[in-house]
């Protein structure tokens, strides 16, 4: 049996520059999906929880609600997140898609009741399962975006407490953690307002105008962002993330 030389092995690095040489680069850029679906999220969730807070209205007041939620909050979302999956943002795919599709459930949900089809329970026990499962996934999400930036977040542990606090509220009928829940997205909507808004000005500006506490990249304001095209060690002209 014969051995290949070391000499007349391919080396990693004479593969990568025949590649890079005879590589054909077709650009798609898109824009940052994120700030679309920051909006939508805190829009939806100011003025649901709001009520939910006791700042307006009554019980029957989240038939009226369902159809911002359902479009503002779920249909905008939504598609930030499979917007995010082209971008290659495993993350803010994951975080726009659930809740996305959560405001589109919770519009769905208020159709229904306020077609009479469906009774609202009290203690809303279902509900509160829904809230778990979001808190558990957004934990998750909260605990990756430290390697992101900080008011990203800021946003989803936020957006966790929030749930979490819905969940032990609706499950064991207590309206104090329903309270606290809903103040707490109240200040989620708030940041994310902030962080959605810092990323529009640096898209615009093309320099950091507020800042979110990037873990890769410039935060002092009216320094640039980072170059947009990678190359080293990933695909020509591809930028990952937003």
């Amino acid at each position: 049996m014969t051995h290949m030389s070391r000499s007349a092995q391919p080396s990693h690095d004479g593969e990568f520059e025949f590649w890079r040489n005879h590589a054909q680069i077709s650009l798609q850029p898109v824009a940052a999906p994120s700030i679309l679906g920051l909006f939508g999220y805190a829009g939806a969730t100011f003025v649901v929880a709001t009520n939910l807070a006791g700042w307006y209205g009554d019980i029957g007041t989240q038939t009226f609600l369902f159809p911002f939620a359902a479009l503002l909050g779920g249909l905008a979302q939504f598609l930030a997140g499979m917007w995010a999956y082209r971008a290659r943002d495993g993350l803010a795919t994951a975080m726009h898609g659930i809740w996305g599709a959560f405001w589109l459930a919770y519009g769905l949900l208020y159709l229904l009741i306020a077609t009479g089809v469906l009774v609202q329970p009290a203690p809303f026990v279902a509900l509160g399962f829904w809230f778990a499962a979001l808190a558990a996934i957004t934990w998750s999400g909260a605990f990756a975006a430290l390697a992101e930036n900080i008011g990203l977040t800021l946003v989803l542990a936020s957006l966790a407490a929030g749930s979490t606090c819905q969940a032990v509220g609706q499950i064991a009928d207590v309206s104090g953690w329903r309270t606290a829940g809903a103040y707490i997205f109240i200040g989620s909507s708030v940041i994310a307002w902030y962080t959605a808004t810092a990323m529009m000005l640096e898209g615009t500006f093309r320099r950091v105008i507020l800042p979110i506490g990037k873990m890769r990249g410039p935060n002092v304001p009216g320094r640039e962002p980072r170059q947009v095209i990678q190359f080293t060690a990933g695909e020509p002209g591809i930028k990952v993330g937003q």
